[in-house]
């Protein structure tokens, strides 16, 4: 069947269109983005305003013309952490639903982080022992570890690239005592829950997901995306410690030249890079390695899981 994802995450408005059986691993056949930046639409008082309502509704609406186009039999709709923490969110959810038709599922970050970790799971397998697994987003920031499908340990923090860059580095380039400031923060939010992963031991395998990493990732060396999933893409702290100071000292125009950088995203790498520098350090990693999949393919999978034999 052709299933189609729609993810309203705090970056984008992303319809991923599959071909998906059980027992196979799902492949892409469309992709509709589009970015809509929620995570820096919120107003003082945490609620996305009347333009940012507007244009999530026009947006939904489009993707869902893009998978009627590409035949998807069904849209499975969520929503992540710029949705979820909206003061306004359940207004919001219901002018969705009155526009569009659209029940959006609004996940829980412990939610977000299982089924990207089940994500992960499924593409490295049993054969990666003890997995831990990071996920950057707009809003939020995803660690989960375990031996099986379902994490052992999980936890979302608020500190997705996107939310930290609208909060704490409004300048550009960003100033110093903004960057140190940012530092710190992160490294408090982070250590108050290093311990529930630490305590579990040591991972076999380390992986993150999400396009924060992959472009990090690229402007430390490893392989552009063109060269396909399967080339397997590392990425290093000392690596990172050594781009960060780089990132900090450059404009986001400056930074959308480097390789694989979006101009959309350039403004949020320095954010990035200080969250993924922070986990890797007081998680005690040295390097882990890119998972193509995330969140996304977790929702597929789960459904997939969930489907009748009479449904395949």
């Amino acid at each position: 069947m052709r299933l189609g994802v729609l993810d309203v995450g705090s970056n984008t408005v992303h319809l991923l269109a599959v071909d998906a059986h059980r027992g196979a691993r799902p492949l892409p056949a469309h992709s509709h983005k589009t970015e809509l930046r929620l995570a820096e639409l919120l107003d003082a008082d945490g609620a996305i305003g009347p333009e940012g309502v507007e244009r999530l509704v026009a947006t939904i609406a489009d993707a869902l013309q893009a998978a009627e186009d590409k035949g998807c039999e069904a849209v499975l709709p969520f929503a992540t952490s710029a949705v979820r923490e909206a003061s306004n969110a359940d207004r919001v959810l219901a002018r969705v639903k009155e526009e569009t038709d659209v029940d959006l599922q609004v996940l829980t970050g412990d939610e977000e982080a299982r089924l990207t970790f089940l994500a992960a799971r499924r593409w490295f397998g049993w054969s990666a022992g003890k997995l831990l697994v990071l996920d950057i987003g707009g809003g939020s920031l995803e660690i989960a570890y375990g031996m099986d499908e379902e994490p052992d340990a999980v936890v979302s923090l608020p500190l997705g690239a996107g939310r930290l860059t609208a909060g704490w580095l409004p300048g550009d380039p960003p100033d110093a005592q903004d960057v140190r400031a940012l530092r710190r923060h992160v490294r408090a939010q982070i250590g108050r829950n290093v311990g529930e992963f630490t305590r579990l031991g040591e991972p076999d395998h380390v992986v993150a997901t999400s396009k924060t990493f992959r472009q990090l990732a690229r402007i430390a060396g490893a392989a552009r995306s063109a060269e396909g999933l399967y080339v397997q893409r590392d990425l290093s702290r000392k690596s990172l410690e050594e781009w960060v100071p780089k990132l900090a000292s450059m404009t986001a125009a400056r930074r959308a030249e480097l390789p694989g950088v979006s101009e959309g995203r350039a403004h949020q790498l320095l954010a990035g890079a200080l969250v993924a520098e922070a986990a890797m350090d007081l998680l005690g990693v040295e390097e882990l390695e890119i998972c193509p999949w995330a969140l996304r393919e977790g929702v597929i999978l789960r459904r997939l899981d969930q489907l009748p034999v009479t449904e395949e």
